[in-house]
């Protein structure tokens, strides 16, 4: 009976830890996803902001949402009820100011208020330098809006995907094979030279100018991928540089990294990422 009692006992305890662990996933968490509120926290640039709402009406389509201001933010952040699509500025542990701005989504709750960076975050996304707005990035706002609707949605399937980030899209890319990708100038690192574009950017692979760039990317052009790039205005050692390969017209995340920019290594795409990406489409 003794041993019986134990044996019953190590069951109850063996459930009680695995529904905790199912408790504490981020699927779980963000379950309630589509059944709440996302507030889309407006900047206070009058301009910017007049191209978020457009955007966000053109193309959001996996929960309600309505606009708030930085104020009703700071007054409703720590309500469970709201989600929150809020533009942040991030600071690696070497820069001495922060150098990129991100689009975050986060669920509100108690936490918040500590810091933001305690609430939990759904998916943040690298958007543009904090202190170079040269409007590239509105040509890829839609773009960045769609990514992160497509990783919620997926972070709701599967854990996987909410612990391991936009870089699990990255097993797209054998999928573009076929595919034509052009890359800005710009998006190239310094150690991309002639010779190497020779070896390896093939018909597939144009190197173009940053304005034809976005132009494909604004035209919605079929079977075509485009170059992003990220980096602070001024980087140096101990900030980082995050590099995105999108589909024109689908929107789809085909290559998402990033690398920590050394006196070695600048902004741009390195010569490892051209020879993954030359692998898949030539």
């Amino acid at each position: 009976m003794k041993k019986f009692l134990v044996f019953l006992l190590s069951i109850f305890v063996s459930i009680s830890v695995f529904a905790q662990a199912q408790i504490d996933t981020q699927k779980f968490k963000i379950a309630d996803f589509q059944h709440k509120i996302t507030k889309v926290v407006l900047t206070g640039n009058a301009m910017f902001d007049s191209y978020i709402k457009s955007d966000f009406n053109t193309c959001w389509r996996i929960s309600p949402y309505e606009f708030c201001s930085l104020e009703e933010f700071e007054s409703i952040k720590s309500n469970s009820d709201y989600y929150f699509l809020i533009f942040t500025k991030g600071q690696f542990k070497r820069e001495s100011e922060p150098g990129l701005e991100f689009i975050s989504l986060v669920k509100g709750g108690e936490e918040a208020n500590n810091s933001i960076k305690d609430m939990l975050e759904v998916v943040s996304l690298p958007f543009r330098a904090a202190e170079d707005h040269n409007g590239r990035e509105l040509y890829y706002f839609q773009a960045f809006l769609n990514i992160i609707q497509q990783y919620t949605l997926d972070a709701m399937e599967q854990d996987i995907d909410g612990y391991t980030g936009l870089s699990n899209y990255s097993i797209n890319l054998p999928k573009a094979r076929g595919m034509n990708l052009v890359i800005a100038e710009e998006d190239l690192s310094s150690e991309v030279t002639d010779q190497m574009r020779e070896l390896y950017f093939k018909e597939k692979i144009k190197v173009v100018s940053q304005e034809d760039c976005d132009d494909t990317m604004a035209n919605d052009k079929e079977n075509y991928l485009v170059s992003y790039t990220i980096a602070p205005l001024n980087a140096k050692p101990g900030s980082y540089c995050y590099k995105m390969l999108i589909d024109s017209a689908t929107h789809k995340l085909y290559f998402f990294r990033k690398h920590k920019i050394t006196k070695k290594f600048g902004a741009g795409l390195l010569l490892d990422d051209v020879k993954r990406i030359s692998t898949y489409l030539e």
